[in-house]
């Protein structure tokens, strides 16, 4: 039986290592060289502009609030083309102040701040003032839209499909893109991109460019789920030309230069301008398993110690703490202190991803059977995320249950792509 399980591991690591080294370019540097400069970001000026604007028309004392609404869209959209936090407690700041005092159309307020809340891994915040817009029953299709985002993120799925149900329309896009991603939360990739690019038509067709742009990343993002990288890549590039700073879209690019084609020094050019206009933590965490992928281990503690830095602002409060407690756990085996995390997030936001991080802590702690337990009761048949699965197999294999653990191994092998070149590896070697 050990001769068998070690030729069945040389063959799937074989097979990972065939999945991984693509003989086929799929980028080429002058389709995205053009989007990486450093001139000013349109949309960035854009959005000041109007900022100033609707801010000389606020004074500390006064209830404008026809001005606050769009000075908070105009941090918003900062946020998102910046990344820089401060914008983002800004406009929380400007909506919690004009859902306080509006009297007409106070449920759209709510909503906007419901939204903010979402970006900040605030949920439950979120849910009270989505609930708050509900009661006052003047939109109730955009209420059951905001509802529906937060119960998936709550990990509350019956009331998820009900709102789904509630708002079903095979010609509207705001219900498409969800059905979309309930589709991809039940394991149906095929039907999540069905639904996307119908979507991706009613967008073009409005003629609609922040709807195209969503719509353009997030199609990217399943294509690449799918193993289908030249997809994805012309997606992301979509976008591009629509907003040559768009951060996620190159962010994109530069996964799959790494991942797919295992470039790093070009991913990293291509991250390294990124972050000179945009900020967010988790750069630094990309950056760090590039390193881990060079085996340069003093370039990797050095990006790891940045993120440590980024994230030390109470301003992000737990929009990183899944990063975090896999950072305490796997790098300075911290599992303590991480596993106050996993049971912040579980309390925050009970999803199998939750007590997945949880249990993979456990497992990495050495409290196997406490591992097996929760994965058996929380995350088994309730996610089809591949790393979920990856931490599932290294916890079986923990407790000696090698064949439920080859099986999950096998299905591991089309996910390289998504997985990365450094957990591909640890497949191997599992």
């Amino acid at each position: 039986m050990k001769i068998s399980n070690n030729i069945i591991g040389c063959i799937i690591g074989m097979l990972i290592i065939s999945c991984q080294k693509q003989e086929t370019s799929i980028t080429n540097p002058e389709d995205y060289t053009v989007y990486l400069t450093e001139k000013n970001n349109q949309i960035v000026e854009e959005s000041k502009g109007r900022l100033q604007f609707w801010n000389s028309r606020i004074k500390e004392d006064s209830l404008q609030i026809t001005a606050l609404g769009p000075a908070a869209a105009a941090y918003t959209e900062l946020f998102q083309a910046t990344g820089d936090i401060d914008y983002l407690k800004l406009a929380e700041k400007a909506l919690t102040k004009s859902a306080e005092i509006a009297v007409i159309g106070k449920s759209g307020h709510l909503l906007a701040l419901a939204h903010n809340y979402i970006s900040q891994h605030r949920f439950i915040e979120a849910k009270e003032a989505a609930q708050g817009a509900y009661l006052s029953k003047t939109d109730s299709k955009a209420t059951e839209m905001v509802l529906f985002d937060i119960s998936m993120e709550l990990g509350e799925y019956e009331n998820a499909a009900k709102y789904l149900e509630r708002i079903a329309n095979q010609s509207d896009y705001d219900f498409l893109i969800r059905l979309a991603k309930w589709n991809d939360y039940k394991g149906n990739l095929d039907a999540t991109i069905r639904n996307m690019e119908k979507a991706l038509k009613i967008a073009e067709s409005s003629k609609n460019q922040g709807l195209q742009l969503w719509s353009y990343t997030n199609l990217a993002d399943y294509y690449g789920h799918a193993g289908r990288i030249r997809e994805s890549y012309d997606h992301y590039l979509k976008a591009l030309a629509i907003d040559p700073s768009n951060a996620y879209a190159k962010k994109g690019i530069a996964w799959i230069v790494y991942s797919y084609e295992h470039k790093p020094e070009e991913a990293l050019r291509i991250l390294d301008v990124l972050t000179r206009s945009h900020q967010s933590p988790d750069y630094f965490l990309l950056k760090a398993e590039i390193a881990e992928f060079q085996k340069e281990d003093i370039t990797k503690r050095v990006h790891l110690k940045r993120y440590e830095h980024a994230v030390k602002d109470k301003q992000y409060g737990s929009m990183y703490n899944t990063h975090t407690a896999l950072l305490l756990a796997e790098e300075y085996q911290a599992f303590e202190q991480a596993l106050e995390i996993a049971e912040e997030e579980i309390r925050n936001r009970p999803t199998p991803q939750s007590y997945d991080l949880k249990a993979y802590i456990l497992n990495l702690k050495g409290d196997h059977k406490e591992a097996l337990s929760i994965a058996e009761n929380y995350i088994v048949h309730k996610t089809f995320e591949p790393l979920a699965s990856f931490h599932i197999a290294q916890i079986y294999k923990a407790n000696n249950l090698s064949k439920k653990a080859s099986s999950i191994i096998e299905e591991l092998i089309g996910s390289s792509y998504e997985l990365g070149p450094v957990i591909s590896q640890k497949i191997i070697n599992l």
